[in-house]
C-alpha cells in the first residue's frame, strides 16, 4: 500500500476524484445523446430532464426510469442506454484499458498506478493480468446470458428483436443495471424458470466482482483462496439463502405478489427477489405490493449491496459483515473485532461504520424531506430513496409520478450510491491518517 501511495504522490494523482469526475462526464455526455430526437421513437426529444435522469441512472446502474425503455426510446436510444450502462458499471478507467488494450497499447505506470488505487490493489503488479481478466469474464459471461436467453426471446419475439432483447438484458443483468425491455418488468416470465434463472446467475457473477473472479481462477481450492474471497462468497450466500426463505415465506399468499403464481414459481420468484434486491432492480411484481414488514427487510438488503470491484453497489456484503462482527465484539465486551481468526483494524472498522452512516443518513434524510415535500407514506419514499442510494433501482411505482425536486434528490441519491460511495472507499484507502497534534484529556461518558 505505501508502494501504491508513493507511486501516486509523485504522479499527483487522486483516483476519488478522478472517479467522481469521470462519471459525472459520462452522465453529461449520455444526457447529450439521449436528448436527440432520433433517440426516441417519436421522433421528438424527450426532453432535457428525462434525458438526465435516465443517463445518469444508466451511468450509475440504477435502473430507474421516468418512462418506459421500450417504448420510449428507439434501438439507437436504447443502445446509448445499455453503452452507458456498461461503461457505468466497468467504471471509467476499466473502460478506458479496454480501448488500449483492444488497440494493443501498453498501460502506463501512471494509469497502473491509478487502477490499483481504483481497484484496492496493493501493489501494481496484477493491474494488467486483473484488467485483462476481468473484461475477458465480462465478455463471455454477457455473451452466454444472450445465447441463453435466445433460446427463449428469438421463439417469442423473432431473431432480430429476439436478440437484441436478449443482448440487452444479458448485459443489464450481469451489470446490475435492472434496465429491460418488456414494459413492467419481468412479469410475463413468472412461469419461465429458465429465463429468470439466467438473468440471477449474471446479477449474482457480475455482483462477485474481479477480485473474486480472479482468486477463483488461480486457486486451486478453497482453502487456497483469499480470505476476502471466502468471506465475499460465504456472506453472499446467507444473503441470499436468507432472502430466499423469508420473501418466499413473507409473500407467499399475498396475491399483490407471489400469491398470484402456482407453487413451484413461489419458491423461483422468492429466489429472484433475494437476487434482484442486492442491486439488481429486475421487478417480478410490484414491489408496491409486498406487505410493508417485506419492504422494511428489504431496505437492510438494498443497503447492503454487492461485492467490491464489482458491478454492485450499496455498503459491499464484506462491510456489513465487518459491522456485524464488530456488533458482536461489542456485545461480548471484546476491544478487537475478530472474523475467521484474523483480527481486522481499528481503522477499516471505523472506515465501515463511517460509509454506513454516511449512506444510511443520507438515504433517511431524504425520504424525510421528500415525504413532506410529496405529502406521501414515509415508507414507500424511503423504499425509493435506500433503492436509489443503493443503486437497485426497484421501485414502488411513484417515481415518474414524484415532483420534479423529489426526482432530482433521487438523481442525486443515484450518483452518490455509485460515484459518491466509490469516491469515498478510495479515500479511506489512500488518504494519510491525520496527525493528531492537540492533545485533549479523557473523560467517562455514560452509555445507553
Amino acid at each position: 500500500m505505501k508502494q501504491i501511495k508513493s507511486w501516486r504522490a509523485r504522479a499527483g494523482l487522486n483516483p476519488a476524484r478522478t472517479a467522481a469526475l469521470s462519471f459525472a462526464l459520462m452522465i453529461l455526455a449520455g444526457t447529450i445523446l439521449l436528448a436527440l430526437p432520433a433517440m426516441s421513437r417519436s421522433g421528438e426529444s424527450p426532453g432535457l430532464f428525462t434525458s438526465f435522469f435516465t443517463s445518469a441512472s444508466a451511468v450509475c446502474v440504477t435502473g430507474f426510469t421516468l418512462a418506459d425503455t421500450a417504448s420510449q426510446w428507439s434501438l439507437a436510444g436504447q443502445a446509448v442506454i445499455l453503452l452507458l450502462v456498461q461503461l457505468g458499471a466497468l467504471g471509467f478507467m476499466m473502460a478506458y484499458s479496454l480501448i488500449l488494450l483492444l488497440f494493443r497499447r501498453e498501460i502506463i505506470l501512471s494509469q497502473r498506478v491509478m487502477l490499483a488505487s481504483a481497484l484496492g490493489l496493493k501493489n501494481i503488479g496484477g493491474v494488467t493480468r486483473l484488467i485483462r481478466h476481468g473484461l475477458m469474464g465480462t465478455l463471455f459471461f454477457e455473451l452466454a446470458g444472450t445465447l441463453l436467453l435466445a433460446v427463449r426471446f428469438v421463439p417469442a419475439y423473432g431473431w432480430g428483436e429476439g436478440l437484441w432483447k436478449s443482448f440487452f438484458h444479458a448485459v443489464s443483468a450481469f451489470c446490475n443495471a435492472g434496465f429491460e425491455l418488456m414494459g413492467g418488468g419481468l412479469w410475463g416470465f413468472a412461469d419461465d424458470p429458465h429465463v429468470l434463472m439466467v438473468h440471477m446467475m449474471l446479477t449474482v457473477i457480475g455482483g462477485l466482482g474481479f477480485f473474486v473472479w480472479e482468486d477463483l481462477l488461480l486457486a486451486k481450492n478453497w482453502r487456497s483462496l483469499t480470505l476476502y474471497s471466502r468471506l465475499a462468497l460465504s456472506a453472499t450466500g446467507v444473503l441470499l439463502l436468507l432472502g430466499w426463505v423469508y420473501f418466499t415465506w413473507a409473500e407467499w399468499a399475498n396475491p399483490a405478489t407471489l400469491g398470484a403464481l402456482a407453487p413451484a414459481d413461489r419458491v423461483v420468484g422468492g429466489l429472484f427477489q433475494s437476487v434482484n434486491l442486492r442491486t439488481a432492480g429486475f421487478a417480478l411484481f410490484d414491489q408496491g405490493g409486498m406487505t410493508e414488514a417485506a419492504q422494511a427487510v428489504s431496505l437492510l438488503f438494498m443497503v447492503i449491496g454487492g461485492c467490491s470491484g464489482s458491478t454492485a453497489c450499496g455498503i459491499k456484503v464484506v462491510t456489513a459483515l465487518v459491522l456485524a462482527a464488530a456488533l458482536w465484539a461489542g456485545l461480548r465486551g471484546r476491544p478487537e473485532t475478530v472474523i475467521a481468526g484474523r483480527t481486522i483494524p481499528r481503522e477499516q472498522v471505523r472506515n465501515a461504520m463511517t460509509l454506513t452512516f454516511v449512506v444510511v443518513l443520507a438515504a433517511f434524510l431524504a425520504a424525510v424531506v421528500l415525504a413532506h415535500v410529496e405529502g406521501m407514506a414515509f415508507l414507500p419514499i424511503l423504499f425509493e430513496t435506500v433503492a436509489a442510494i443503493g443503486t437497485v433501482g426497484l421501485s414502488t411505482g411513484i417515481t415518474a409520478d414524484l415532483t420534479l425536486f423529489s426526482q432530482s434528490v433521487l438523481l442525486v441519491l443515484m450518483f452518490l450510491g455509485r460515484a459518491g460511495v466509490l469516491a469515498l472507499s478510495l479515500g479511506f484507502l489512500i488518504r494519510r491518517p491525520a496527525e493528531t497534534r492537540i492533545g485533549y484529556p479523557t473523560c467517562d461518558l455514560f452509555i445507553g
